[in-house]
């Protein structure tokens, strides 16, 4: 009798069993197929985005910052720009607040070739700060401005340099996020040289040089 009992027992469980498993088989089975043409469509999504990925990221050119107490276009940075221009690479140099008769950008002055040199078109010294900017100073100041945006962005030219670039911000005729952006904009291919008795703190940091003079 009890040997009976046993038996029923044992083939109890191995039914029970024989159920569990096939629910799972059943389960597993319904499971959908991952569809093949969305693993391609994902597959070919994968590599474009692969291909368009650059392997090398661009080198930009330097900036560089000279920050002196006096207001000079000192010798070496002229000296950097002529040697540059006589190597074949187009220079701008603007001089932002420094003025003079029959400048501006319709006037500029070239000393060598290669070598574009940009003045203010106005009648005083504009860098003074005791005095208060006319709308057309600040026009004329813009103008240059905008022409030297043109050329940091576009690659026109191989080397620009931007005097006296702090009064900018001081005068409060460009934010200093605005003149960052624009550095941070350069084409690769552009190399920046900005002067001034000091520089914004965002400029100073985001400098690839930074030279102090103490005369």
């Amino acid at each position: 009798m009890e040997n009976k009992t046993l038996d029923l027992f044992m083939v109890a469980q191995i039914k029970t069993a024989q159920i569990k498993t096939n629910h799972t088989n059943n389960a597993q089975t319904s499971q959908p197929k991952p569809n093949s043409i969305d693993s391609k469509a994902a597959s070919n999504s994968a590599k474009l985005a692969t291909k368009n990925t650059p392997l090398v990221t661009p080198i930009k050119g330097n900036i560089q910052v000279f920050i002196a107490p006096h207001r000079n276009l000192y010798v070496d940075i002229i000296a950097q720009a002529l040697r540059s221009a006589g190597q074949g690479t187009q220079v701008l140099l603007v001089q932002l607040f420094q003025s003079g008769i029959n400048q501006g950008l319709n006037n500029p002055r070239r000393l060598v070739e290669n070598f574009e040199w940009l003045r203010c078109d106005a009648q005083r010294d504009l860098a003074n700060p005791e005095i208060d900017l006319t709308d057309e100073e600040k026009a004329a100041v813009l103008e240059l401005w905008d022409y030297a945006k043109i050329a940091i962005k576009s690659a026109r030219v191989g080397l620009v340099v931007l005097d006296e670039a702090n009064l900018l911000v001081t005068r409060s005729l460009v934010t200093e996020a605005e003149l960052l952006s624009v550095l941070e904009m350069r084409s690769p291919k552009v190399n920046i040289v900005l002067t001034g008795s000091s520089m914004p703190t965002s400029i100073y940091d985001y400098a690839d040089q930074v030279t102090h003079r103490r005369n």
